[in-house]
């Protein structure tokens, strides 16, 4: 379950029920969002390359940010794309990913994961995870040559070989489900940023215009 807040920032129950965790899917209307105080970004690049956070500012290129490191802010910006928000609820580690379709693609969640089982001993049970808005199946039509490469993760689908549409929220979902086994605490908003033009910004709707959305996480 996701609200809506007084600054039109989205908040996932899942992660508001985590003490020591301050986090927000940001919307075209949030005001003052987000605290810019200690934020660490990164430069997105539609890559699977995780990038651990030890200072405030830009940690270079990638498009996951994880840390351990109370005060640190990870975010992440998106237009249509998944941002991902994680916490480790034994170790009080976090991360946020920016999950497109290439980045899906090449697994970026699940790679996430083994990295901050590598860095901070996160076990896949004790992970608390918000899918913020991205675009939709409604709307993210592709073609062929985008659609082949969806088909290893719906092979109960015959309709890749040509255009169609895609579900990058359920192609995430199975990637986990492949990649780490049963995940207990997923959340998912399921708002398609291309239908809303009240309330997100979408590259695809409006292409060169189009805005960011920040999402964030922080360790208290």
């Amino acid at each position: 379950m996701f609200h809506l807040d007084s600054g039109n920032v989205y908040r996932a129950q899942l992660l508001d029920e985590i003490p020591w965790i301050e986090h927000g899917f940001g919307t075209r209307l949030s005001s003052n969002w987000p605290d810019t105080a200690n934020l660490a970004s990164v430069r997105q690049i539609h890559s699977n390359k995780i990038v651990i956070a030890e200072h405030a500012g830009v940690q270079g290129q990638g498009d996951a940010l994880i840390t351990n490191r109370p005060g640190i802010a990870l975010s992440v910006r998106t237009a249509d794309c998944l941002p991902i928000l994680m916490a480790d609820r034994r170790n009080k580690a976090i991360a946020a990913v920016h999950a497109g379709w290439r980045g899906t693609i090449l697994e970026i969640v699940p790679k996430t994961i083994q990295v901050m089982a590598t860095q901070f001993g996160t076990r896949p049970d004790d992970l608390a995870i918000a899918v913020g808005p991205g675009i939709g199946s409604c709307c993210f039509e592709v073609g062929p040559e985008v659609a082949t490469q969806f088909s290893p993760f719906f092979p109960e689908r015959g309709d890749m070989q040509q255009r169609t549409k895609v579900d990058l929220v359920e192609t995430n979902l199975r990637l986990l489900r492949r990649n780490v086994g049963s995940m207990r605490q997923i959340a998912t908003t399921r708002l398609c940023s291309c239908c809303r033009a009240d309330l997100f910004d979408s590259y695809r709707r409006d292409r060169e215009a189009a805005g960011r959305m920040v999402s964030v996480i922080r360790v208290r």
